[in-house]
């Protein structure tokens, strides 16, 4: 089974705390949500994630001291700051912390998931199921070390499928990656992918597809 990404996530504005916990979580990440610096270091003594999104000015610990005391303990985390401190002091102050990148406050959603994915993608380059290996990095998929090949949308749609291990991708979003979507096109990618990787597909009929956990 594909594990979830742990993502630690540190603010206190409640309202934009609980839209990033649910835009995060509607991708399949699993997020702790925590509001001030002293309990991400309850959470992380006890816990391993794969990324930190700490906003700056949170109670009692601030993101800054947080992380600082974090490397300090080797903790090599990936983090993200998320502020709304535009000066170059905070932002230098941030990456001597060994920030990895800064998301400034207002910022669309649809930026915020394209930076998590790039960077967990860096993470955790490889996805393995059965036999069958996914190097994101390459974009290249191998089934007993072989490289089969598969085109660009047949691979995004096996990527939607293998990211969502035994759960039910919705046909929407696979059509977003297709060039002409429709059902009929959908079924044939999914055909293709179970004949040449010979994996286990299932349909739910009107709402989408889902990759058999083994």
């Amino acid at each position: 089974m594909i594990k979830q990404a742990k993502i630690l996530l540190l603010e206190d504005d409640e309202i934009l705390a609980q839209t990033m916990l649910q835009i995060l979580k509607d991708e399949n990440y699993d997020v702790t949500l925590v509001n001030d610096g002293e309990e991400v270091l309850e959470y992380t003594y006890e816990n391993k994630y794969d990324l930190y999104l700490f906003d700056i000015n949170v109670p009692l610990l601030s993101g800054l001291d947080t992380l600082k005391l974090l490397r300090q303990a080797d903790d090599l985390t990936p983090t993200f700051f998320i502020t709304a401190k535009r000066d170059i002091t905070t932002t230098l102050e941030g990456f001597d912390c060994g920030c990895d990148d800064y998301i400034k406050k207002p910022f669309d959603l649809d930026e915020l998931l394209a930076r998590v994915k790039a960077i967990l993608k860096r993470k955790n380059p490889i996805i393995k199921y059965s036999d069958i290996t996914f190097d994101l990095l390459e974009n290249r998929v191998f089934k007993n070390n072989e490289e089969v090949a598969l085109g660009l949308v047949e691979k995004e749609i096996f990527s939607l499928l293998i990211r969502n291990i035994n759960m039910t991708v919705n046909k929407s979003t696979f059509f977003d990656y297709m060039n002409r979507p429709s059902d009929s096109a959908l079924r044939v990618l999914i055909s293709k992918l179970k004949k040449v990787l010979d994996i286990n597909i299932s349909n739910t009929k009107g709402i989408g597809y889902k990759l058999e956990e083994l």
